[in-house]
């Protein structure tokens, strides 16, 4: 279990790429419970009570021997040198004594790496990125979901179709698996378009989902 285990990981990339479910996954194996804090939970208008809330989630945390993973960390981990006003500084200091103190696992998400602060970073035992999908692993949760969705094997036009694709994550097969239980889709090809749209919505460049130390 997590006794005597102590971690502090930062889990950056792109939305959906699987970060949080990486920590479900931590926290199974470990058999701990997961304590999950986004910034917005953390967050207020009056002064010093993020302080206090950041503070309240660490010990809590410690009291129950959960994993802490709080999300959009680069909310309180902003780079001090762009800061405009003093509580933006005071909550950076304040994230920091507070992951130097915690005994336990703790794990910080984000989709802007860009803009945290570098002192912060220096804390983290490891730093993973989480990238899109590779082709292999687009064509194998394609015949999953078609499994899934429709108990037969994808055809050799809808794969392909898929197989070309570049930018998908597992988010984007997680959604559309929901939207297929209020609007069904008719068979692989109409899912194989759905992912099309998912990517076309994303714009960019492509990039092949791995791990980056």
């Amino acid at each position: 279990n997590q006794e005597n285990c102590e971690a502090r990981l930062c889990l950056y990339g792109y939305p959906g790429t699987g970060k949080t479910a990486f920590a479900k996954h931590l926290a199974n194996e470990l058999d701990v419970p997961l304590h999950i804090k986004r910034y917005s939970d953390l967050l207020s208008k009056w002064v010093g009570e993020t302080e206090r809330n950041i503070a309240a989630a660490f010990v809590q945390a410690e009291h129950e021997q959960a994993i802490l993973l709080i999300d959009e960390v680069d909310g309180l981990l902003a780079d001090r040198r762009h800061a405009e006003h003093s509580w933006e500084t005071t909550q950076v200091n304040e994230m920091l004594t507070q992951m130097e103190q915690f005994s336990g696992v703790f794990i910080a998400t984000t989709n802007l790496m860009d803009n945290m602060d570098m002192a912060a970073l220096r804390r983290f035992d490891l730093k993973i990125g989480f990238d899109y999908m590779r082709e292999e692993q687009v064509v194998m949760l394609f015949e999953q979901t078609c499994a899934l969705l429709f108990n037969a094997a994808p055809t050799v036009e809808a794969n392909q179709r898929v197989r070309q694709l570049r930018q998908l994550t597992p988010g984007d097969f997680a959604a559309l698996q929901r939207r297929h239980r209020f609007s069904p889709f008719e068979n692989d090809l109409a899912l194989a378009n759905a992912l099309v749209d998912e990517v076309r919505l994303k714009g960019g460049s492509s990039v092949t989902m791995g791990f980056l130390v």
